[in-house]
């Protein structure tokens, strides 16, 4: 495995041009997220008893659907436009692509986040804007993108990638979003910066998991 900063950023800058000259990702994830916002909040009745612990699992749930919308598009956009054979004979190795191509994912995730969080605090009155809960974001982001991107290499030569990308997704996520949504559910709750670590923890095993195994795997899965 050979990395180097150079090429990781070029593949990332390429994808943040085009987002900021199409502003197709970050506002398809804004968007749906905003929409299950919205439509969670007429549906059900939150109390001061519930909205702790199912606030969270609406927050998380709408995000993880809503980047799926992003996720489709890593390689979509080269495979439409014939350069995804011109990035695999480019000088640079598979790894390079990958961690690249997670950055760019990575950031359109945060990016988004940065905007949902102010306004799942505003519509379910359930402060989501302290530092245990930024540092799960965080974790929970980073085992996404790169599992994500992993998957969206996979999909997008199959006829039916935007159906194939979330039933090879979803099921692998759970763990990281079931560590989310409950880590998340301790702090709004109250609970202590020790008891969020072992959601840290949970978390930063995953990711490193899927980190490896995207590292591994990914040279494979650009073959027709």
């Amino acid at each position: 495995m050979k990395l180097s900063l150079g090429p990781v950023w070029a593949v990332a800058k390429k994808d943040l041009l085009l987002e900021v000259r199409n502003r197709e990702i970050v506002i398809s994830i804004l968007v749906f997220s905003g929409l299950v916002f919205i439509i969670f909040n007429f549906a059900i009745e939150l109390t001061r008893v519930n909205r702790d612990t199912v606030g969270p699992g609406v927050l998380w749930v709408a995000f993880i659907f809503a980047a799926i919308l992003g996720l489709n598009r890593s390689f979509i956009i080269e495979k439409d436009g014939n350069a995804l054979e011109g990035m695999m004979l480019s000088p640079v190795s598979r790894d390079t692509i990958l961690v690249g191509k997670t950055l760019g994912n990575l950031l359109f995730m945060i990016t988004a986040l940065v905007v949902l969080f102010p306004v799942f605090t505003a519509l379910f009155n359930v402060n989501v804007l302290k530092v245990e809960i930024i540092v799960i974001a965080v974790l929970a982001t980073i085992g996404l993108s790169t599992i994500g991107t992993m998957f969206a290499a996979l999909s997008v030569n199959t006829r039916a990638r935007e159906i194939m990308l979330p039933v090879l997704f979803l099921p692998i996520a759970v763990p990281i979003l079931i560590a989310a949504v409950e880590g998340t559910a301790q702090v709004t709750q109250g609970g202590s910066w020790s008891e969020a670590a072992e959601w840290f923890q949970v978390l930063a095993a995953f990711d490193i998991v899927f980190v490896i195994a995207a590292l591994l795997t990914f040279q494979f899965l650009l073959e027709d």
